[in-house]
C-alpha cells in the first residue's frame, strides 16, 4: 500500500511539473503564433459529426492592424468597458453579479468575465462552468495579461470567439454575414456581430431580431462614448 500511494505521488507531482510546463509554453507560443484551433471548436465539431450533420468550421484569421477600428471598440464596448483598465478581473462587476444571482436564486445566472478571462476560457480551456476550469481560468487569466498583453489578447478574441454555428472570429462572420472583409466593416455592422456574442447560435447579425437591433443601438451609443481605442 506504501508503495502504491509513494508511485501515486510521484505520478501526480511530475503530471503537475509536466502540465504547469506546458502551459508557460504554450502561453509564450501563442503571443507569437495564433492558436489554430480551441476546444470549442473541437467541441461543435464532434457534436456536430454525433448527430450527422454537414461538419462546419469557418474561420480567417485577421490581425488587429487589419480590422476595421470599429470591431475592437463594438466588442469592448458589448462585453468589458473596463477592459484597457483592469488586470484581467473586473471585481466591481464580480461583487455585482454576485448580488444579482444571490437575489435570483433558480433563474438565469449573471456572469461578470472579462475579455481576458473568455480569451483564457477560450484558448485553453472547456465551456462547462465548474470550480475547477474557473480556477483554471483564473491562472490563465493571470497568465496571458503578464505575457500577451491588452493589444494580443484582444487580438486573440476577436480572431477565436464563436459567431455562429461552425463560424469562428470576426474575420469570417464580417466575410459570411455582410460579404465584406473585417477591414471594411462599418460601426453598425461592427456593433451587430459584437450584440450576438451572448448566444451566437441563437441570433445572427444578418437577420436581427428587435432585441438584437437594441443591443446594437446601445452599443453604438457606448462607442461614441469610448472615442478612439489606445492599447
Amino acid at each position: 500500500m506504501k508503495k502504491f500511494l509513494f508511485s501515486a505521488l510521484r505520478f501526480m507531482k511530475y503530471f503537475i511539473i509536466i502540465y504547469f510546463a506546458s502551459t508557460f509554453f504554450f502561453i509564450i507560443l501563442f503571443k507569437f503564433v495564433n492558436p489554430p484551433l480551441t476546444p470549442l471548436m473541437v467541441i461543435r465539431l464532434a457534436e456536430q459529426s454525433w448527430e450527422g450533420q454537414t461538419i462546419k468550421l469557418k474561420k480567417s484569421w485577421v490581425s488587429i492592424d487589419n480590422m476595421s477600428p470599429n470591431l475592437p471598440l463594438a466588442v469592448i464596448s458589448s462585453e468589458d468597458n473596463l477592459f484597457l483598465e483592469h488586470s484581467g478581473f473586473d471585481f466591481e462587476s464580480i461583487e455585482k453579479a454576485k448580488e444579482y444571482n444571490a437575489m435570483k436564486q433558480g433563474k438565469k445566472i449573471r456572469g461578470a468575465s472579462t475579455i481576458s478571462q473568455q480569451t483564457a476560457k477560450n484558448v485553453f480551456l472547456w465551456p462547462q462552468r465548474s470550480w475547477v476550469r474557473k480556477g483554471l481560468e483564473v491562472y490563465f487569466t493571470v497568465l496571458i495579461e503578464f505575457v500577451w498583453g491588452k493589444k494580443r489578447i484582444l487580438e486573440v478574441y476577436l480572431n477565436v470567439i464563436e459567431t455562429g454555428k461552425g463560424i469562428y472570429g470576426v474575420g469570417a462572420a464580417s466575410e459570411i454575414y455582410f460579404g465584406k472583409p473585417a477591414a471594411n466593416i462599418s460601426r453598425g455592422e461592427a456593433a451587430l456581430i459584437a450584440a450576438v456574442l451572448p448566444n451566437p447560435l441563437k441570433w445572427s447579425p444578418s437577420a436581427p431580431t428587435p432585441y438584437i437591433r437594441g443591443r446594437q443601438q446601445w452599443i453604438l451609443w457606448n462607442m461614441n462614448n469610448f472615442g478612439r481605442l489606445r492599447y
